[in-house]
């Protein structure tokens, strides 16, 4: 019964689909194939019926003008006779030469007793050849032509005429061709014949290879999406596969790279609530228990009753300070934290710093010193410097090892100033060092003598960045770990 309503889903979403007026990209590729062979038929098509006669008549011009000019050079030379029989029989002209009376010098004829040029000389009329003898010497141009329909072979025909002069003698001559214009023989109707069983097979293929091409080139997108929907169930063991396009392979590539972002966003979430709950549930409990001890026991002892309240004082602190981090992180992380930037002494901050440590450092017997380098001015705001430096002074009180060594080194470059802050305490693994600047990362094997909120790192992250100050941590399992930034200068 699922399966079936699965289906139904499926193809009741594939129906809304296609009233919507949405396709597949497997159907537009396959249409695209199609269009594209319509389109080259259209053209084969044009080629042959509609432009032909017009190119073979361009080509057929071009082609007696080139002929006539051979004609004209071999005019009064012994290969005279064989030039005009071969250029004769070769483009199947009538080539005639006459005197300036229009009596014929030489003649060959191609075209058989449907020239009319030919007939013109057979009867003796000339007539015709007088009436181009006439048009040519009113032409600017040194050769004219004229077409026209000659009627017993249903074809177009022109006639070129020309003047011919040669150097061996004065004697003017004149030279005329005819020819057709446009295709008369069998070729053309075997070719447009041909062409018909072209198109039916070339329509027919591009159907086929359009639908091959169509699978073949949205089975890659078809696999990605069907990966794409189960991660967007929640499986995050998905792997994303493009195989068979560089496109397709690099969408994959990204699409994995999303995916674990979002699987450690998906798990530092659940972190993040698990420990906020935690840290909540925690003073919320110490806060009711003594509010119903001093409700209960010590409503009536003034010095139980104040020890009670200063634990629910201290507790509300706590989760007032849990609270002011939370909201100061997502401050810093979504930019809308404003800097407020001068130039202070580095010396002078990291020494105010210190003082406000000494009771901790007398009381707790803690080995903590600043070994400072050349003052310099550094540009920051040091109210956020502050929390910087704190916060790792803090990481280092939490984390330092029984002999309780903390060392604060300035160390000075040509360009910048860097902070070290170290501690002797059981190191960081290399494998975890890049998750100590995550928002309420805790390191599981270490337990910690003063309570935080787990959020120090991660503001003195958004904090540095915010400065554009490099920062980073190196750690040693066993001897300690130090964390350092940059202030250029």
């Amino acid at each position: 019964m699922k399966r079936s309503s699965k289906k139904s889903k499926g193809l009741g979403k594939t129906v809304r689909d296609i009233r919507k007026g949405k396709r597949s990209m497997q159907t537009f590729v396959w249409i695209y194939f199609v269009l594209f062979a319509i389109v080259i038929l259209v053209v084969l098509w044009l080629g042959q019926y509609v432009f032909l006669y017009n190119y073979y008549k361009s080509a057929k011009v071009s082609s007696i003008s080139r002929e006539a000019n051979r004609i004209i050079q071999a005019y009064g030379t012994e290969e005279q006779g064989h030039i005009n029989r071969t250029v004769a029989y070769e483009n199947s002209m009538c080539i005639v030469i006459t005197d300036v009376d229009g009596n014929p010098l030489t003649s060959e004829n191609n075209l058989g007793s449907y020239s009319k040029l030919y007939d013109d000389i057979e009867n003796n009329y000339s007539m015709y050849i007088f009436e181009l003898k006439s048009a040519l010497e009113k032409a600017s141009d040194n050769c004219y032509t004229v077409t026209f329909d000659n009627d017993d072979l249903n074809v177009k025909e022109m006639i070129y005429c020309a003047e011919i002069y040669t150097d061996d003698s004065p004697d003017q001559a004149y030279l005329f061709i005819e020819s057709t214009i446009e295709p008369i023989d069998s070729t053309v109707k075997i070719i447009r014949e041909q062409l018909m069983f072209i198109s039916i097979i070339l329509f027919e293929l591009a159907i086929i290879v359009g639908t091959l091409a169509a699978m073949r080139l949205t089975r890659p997108i078809v696999s990605i999406t069907k990966t794409a929907k189960r991660f967007g169930e929640g499986d995050f063991d998905v792997e994303f596969k493009g195989k068979g396009y560089r496109e397709t392979e690099k969408l994959a590539e990204v699409l994995n790279d999303a995916k674990n972002e979002i699987r450690k966003v998906s798990d530092l979430r659940k972190d993040l609530i698990a420990n906020i709950s935690h840290d909540l549930r925690t003073p919320l409990t110490m806060v009711k228990a003594y509010a119903e001890m001093i409700r209960d026991l010590s409503g009536d002892n003034p010095v139980k009753r104040a020890e009670h309240i200063q634990v629910i004082i201290d507790e509300a602190d706590r989760l007032s300070n849990l609270v002011n981090n939370l909201l100061e992180l997502s401050k810093l992380e979504s930019g809308n934290m404003e800097l407020n930037r001068r130039k202070f002494s580095i010396v002078d901050k990291i020494n105010d710093c210190m003082t406000r440590y000494q009771l901790v450092i007398e009381q707790n017997g803690y080995d903590m010193k600043y070994e400072p380098d050349e003052d310099r001015q550094i540009d920051a705001d040091p109210d956020k410097l502050d929390q910087v430096i704190y916060n790792f002074i803090n990481n280092a009180i939490n984390y330092t090892g029984d002999h309780k060594v903390i060392r604060i080194k300035q160390i000075n470059s040509e360009k910048s100033v860097r902070i070290e802050v170290s501690d002797n305490g059981k190191g960081i693994a290399k494998d975890l060092l890049p998750k100590v600047f995550d928002r309420y990362y805790r390191d599981a094997k270490v337990k910690r003598d003063v309570v935080g909120t787990g959020l120090g790192l991660a503001i003195c992250k958004e904090i540095l960045k915010c400065h554009d100050f490099p920062f980073g941590v190196r750690s040693e399992e066993g001897k300690g770990t130090t964390f350092w930034f940059e202030i250029p200068t």
